[in-house]
């Protein structure tokens, strides 16, 4: 009889366990698919003071890459259940560190994304931030070429899960 008992208790928490980890994803995200099954996101534009021309479009496709891997959504031109647009506000390198000779021993490249977002099934979780991310890198080298392209893919992996994080995920 007690052994009957223990198999009971157990089989009914395991049972409440398994089932609670159904609402969970291995990303995080919160998302009810019963309602929400398409994504768009609308090219991102530059307006910021100084245009590097790959950026605006190199970022688009990266948060369109990282929704599609990370969620079961599917992208859209039009009329998607959740919307993201908005623009790079802010490109810009600073020195953040000086040599005796009053020159720049590291610099760093900042970018500023503006993003709108809106769940059309959920407005409450709509949003207009401001996300920003930096990439350091040493004052004798010139943010050319492969420089950049690392540069890039630093910054938008950054700025691209936060984003999903915010939109998508109760953290």
């Amino acid at each position: 009889m007690r052994f009957r008992l223990q198999h009971i208790i157990l089989t009914v928490f395991i049972g409440l366990v398994s089932g609670a980890c159904g609402i969970y994803s291995f990303t995080g995200a919160d998302i009810d698919y019963t309602t929400t099954k398409t994504f768009q996101v609308n090219n991102f534009v530059n307006n910021a003071p100084i245009v590097e021309p790959k950026v605006a479009r190199n970022f688009t496709l990266e948060l369109q890459d990282l929704l599609l891997n990370q969620t079961s959504l599917s992208l859209v031109n039009n009329n998607g259940d959740l919307v993201y647009e908005g623009e790079i506000v802010d490109y810009y390198v600073a020195p953040i560190t000086a040599t005796s000779k009053s020159t720049a021993a590291q610099n760093r490249l900042t970018i500023g994304i503006n993003v709108r977002f809106s769940n059309t099934n959920a407005p409450e979780k709509d949003f207009e931030q401001k996300f920003t991310f930096y990439f350091d890198y040493s004052g004798s080298s010139q943010l050319i070429g492969s420089q950049l392209d690392i540069a890039l893919e630093v910054i938008f992996e950054r700025l691209t899960q936060d984003i999903f994080n915010k939109s998508l995920a109760n953290w």
